[in-house]
């Protein structure tokens, strides 16, 4: 004869050390499902070309002019600001690592753009002639080539990097105040340079647009302005073009890797 079998059986006391099981979510991926990241070593060597050729324009403005004016200029620090995320996206291309924050990409291609379009449309054929270096006279040739990398060759490598080597659909409308920021501290870093330097000194103002003893503080004012609603007309495009543009990268997949087909 055996004992009835209580209805309610009281709950056990947890066994010291033993931790309790977690459910998995739906949609896991088990570890073993998934390969290596795919390596890509031609969009390294590609970025690690525009890379170096970024800091060559740099390296040789800095020997020709005064190195403190050349690195006050918006398209010497953009071409710095290039160099270093072409580098680190190198690297994290050839280790098979996640791409940089598109944030911050996002960022510097804006930066690179602008320098192309400002020097283009608003220096080229200025009276005098714009100098990075404020002597164009001296080393014309040495000047020519580094103005070509930086204002002409970057730009464009650092587009076509944009269309060709990236996942499109990665910037957003939301990043594109934040890009402005350092516009906007870079003009407050010009005209606050300005006022420092005596009135009447050559090269007072970086750019003849913002230059206050020509147009005055409002017409030099009223440029930035037009420059800054430009500029963030340009980032939306910028946008609007990165979800238009088709995917040069669909055959590696959005993530970058590889899932082994089931077994069995």
């Amino acid at each position: 004869m055996t004992a009835p079998i209580p209805r309610d059986i009281p709950d056990l006391p947890a066994i010291p050390g033993m931790v309790a099981p977690t459910l998995l979510p739906s949609g896991y991926v088990p570890a073993t499902a998934v390969m290596n990241p795919v390596r890509r070593p031609l969009t390294a060597v590609f970025r690690l070309l525009v890379a170096g050729t970024a800091a060559a324009g740099v390296t040789i403005e800095l020997l020709v002019g005064s190195p403190v004016r050349v690195l006050s200029h918006f398209a010497i620090q953009s071409n710095i600001l290039l160099a270093v995320v072409m580098a680190l996206s190198a690297r994290r291309a050839w280790s098979a690592r996640r791409p940089l924050p598109a944030l911050v990409t996002g960022a510097v291609l804006l930066y690179i753009v602008i320098t192309a379009l400002v020097h283009h449309l608003l220096l080229t054929g200025t009276t005098p002639t714009f100098s990075l270096t404020n002597a164009p006279g001296v080393h014309p040739f040495r000047q020519t080539v580094a103005n070509h990398i930086l204002v002409t060759i970057t730009p464009a490598a650092a587009v076509l990097d944009w269309l060709l080597l990236t996942t499109p659909g990665r910037l957003h409308l939301r990043q594109a105040a934040t890009w402005l920021l350092y516009p906007l501290a870079y003009l407050l870093f010009c005209l606050g340079r300005g006022e420092l330097i005596l009135p009447g000194t050559p090269g007072r103002y970086l750019y003849p647009f913002l230059d206050a003893d020509r147009h005055g503080y409002k017409g030099a004012l009223a440029n930035a302005l037009l420059l800054g609603l430009s500029f963030y007309a340009l980032a939306i495009l910028l946008v609007a073009l990165d979800h238009l543009r088709p995917d040069p990268m669909r055959h590696l997949g959005k993530t970058g890797f590889r899932l082994r087909p089931p077994v069995g």
